[in-house]
């Protein structure tokens, strides 16, 4: 009596392959919310403009220079201010973080031992996990009060505190991206530079620099964009009050310190200043929208490809 064999593979090939296929939808589910996540932001964030637009003029929204919505006789939405004290900070934390998270990254990527980079670099890393409520009272509680010692007349609030810690937030960003940036470049690169007699410091500034600039750039960029959309930390550091002013010592107010305001203030639903959010918070999303398509055009730009 003879019995045929069991195809013990095509079994096991009919259950890859359903594996396989659970997968992939799986995935795709997981992708699929991310982007109906993000079309949704966008939905709420236009119905709710729109119902702003529709009782203030766009033009004197952007042209505007005095933001007051509370006055009860003469409310005022012009969004200049608010986006000035946002660019303030902005630049001013940028001006710290690239140029200190860039010399990070070099050293890290050219100079540090291995054990040194297994110890600073993770170091670095738990700046980023702080919350940013702590970085708001580290401003108020010891970056101000340093300020206030040489220059009597500052206030509790001012941009050139919060612009301080915004920077230090974004350190780690800087110069995490930028090190990985800089360790993809091959070694070969480097030999050949010090082949010629290159000295290190030329290796790293001649050669890797320009070698990862495409990476570097897009780091920045990402980083700013985490500076313009900085909220408690700002909140705290920097006040509440909009206007344009080129004094660093100053008070001012952030687009998204206006958003915490009405969202945790006593604006009625449906009224115009609490349609003023949606109108905020939009052109917050179109301002890093845009940063982070400059990001992916100039990584695609000035990549570097190497065999």
């Amino acid at each position: 009596m003879s019995t045929e064999p069991i195809d013990l593979s095509r079994e096991d090939n009919n259950v890859g392959s359903l594996v396989d296929r659970a997968a992939k939808w799986i995935f795709f589910s997981c992708a699929l919310v991310t982007v109906l996540t993000t079309l949704a932001i966008i939905v709420v964030l236009l119905d709710g403009a729109i119902d702003f637009f529709a009782e203030v003029s766009v033009v004197e929204y952007l042209t505007g220079t005095t933001w007051n919505p509370r006055d009860a006789t003469d409310p005022s939405y012009g969004v200049l201010p608010l986006v000035w004290g946002t660019l303030v900070v902005t630049i001013g934390s940028a001006l710290i973080a690239l140029p200190v998270g860039t010399l990070t990254a070099i050293y890290l990527s050219e100079y540090a031992d291995e054990r040194v980079r297994r110890t600073v670099k993770p170091t670095l890393e738990i700046l980023a996990g702080i919350p940013t409520i702590v970085y708001g009272f580290f401003a108020l509680s010891f970056i101000t009060p340093i300020i206030q010692y040489f220059y009597a007349d500052v206030g509790t609030f001012n941009v050139l505190s919060g612009a301080i810690v915004v920077g230090i937030m974004i350190i780690p960003m800087v110069s995490s991206i930028s090190e990985d940036a800089m360790s993809s470049v091959p070694d070969s690169l480097r030999n050949a530079a010090y082949g010629l007699g290159a000295t290190k410091f030329e290796v790293s500034t001649q050669v890797v620099l320009p070698a990862s600039l495409s990476g570097i750039l897009a780091a920045y960029i990402l980083a700013i964009s985490r500076a313009i959309g900085e909220t408690m930390a700002v909140t705290l550091a920097v006040g509440m009050l909009p206007q344009i002013t080129m004094s660093p010592f100053a008070e001012m107010q952030t687009m998204t310190a206006y958003m915490v305001e009405i969202g945790t203030g006593d604006a009625s639903v449906g009224s115009i200043g609490y349609m003023s959010l949606f109108a905020i918070g939009l052109t917050l999303f179109v301002m890093t929208f845009l940063m982070n398509v400059g990001s992916m055009w100039i990584r695609s730009r000035y990549r570097e490809e190497y065999q």
